[in-house]
């Protein structure tokens, strides 16, 4: 069940990473989260995916993967902009994991994805950088810039997959 999927993804900061030596993370990890700060300041335009020009969340997500010198991994149908979908396909799950791997720990250079509404399908995602110790989440949000913020109660309660590189 979903609401067990959200309790089981542990968080990890950089001291247990430190003692978990092959955990997971990638050297892509540090490169991703580079790609994504630059990205900060970006305005909101759904469905858009140029940075400086806009971008929504998964444009942010399809940038830093084209800068990392991806490509486009495949054509994307229309989507609606709202969180509260009614639909029950997780479209966006499913897209992430045909290119990504699911990660058992959400940390640094991990792609986050979020269910905004009980019922509903997974529909933002996200970044997970760390700043002074404390995991942050880099996101492109409506009526909102791309932004760091942190990986705050909010956040954490809607979290249900991550995906690794």
């Amino acid at each position: 069940m979903e609401t067990e999927k959200e309790a089981h993804l542990p968080l990890v900061g950089r001291s247990a990473r430190t003692s978990r030596a092959g955990w997971g993370a990638t050297g892509d990890d540090e490169v991703i989260v580079r790609l994504a700060r630059g990205w900060i300041g970006t305005p909101y335009l759904h469905q858009a995916s140029v940075k400086g020009v806009g971008c929504d969340c998964l444009g942010l997500l399809r940038g830093v993967w084209r800068e990392m010198g991806r490509g486009e991994p495949e054509e994307l149908p229309n989507y609606a902009p709202d969180w509260d979908d009614t639909a029950k396909a997780e479209t966006l799950y499913m897209g992430l994991r045909r290119h990504l791997r699911e990660a058992p720990v959400v940390e640094p250079g991990v792609i986050a994805l979020f269910r905004m509404v009980p019922r509903g399908p997974a529909k933002h995602c996200g970044i997970v950088a760390e700043e002074e110790g404390a995991l942050t989440l880099i996101h492109a949000r409506q009526n909102k810039r791309v932004s760091e913020e942190p990986l705050s109660a909010f956040w954490r309660k809607k979290l249900v997959y991550a995906f690794r590189l």
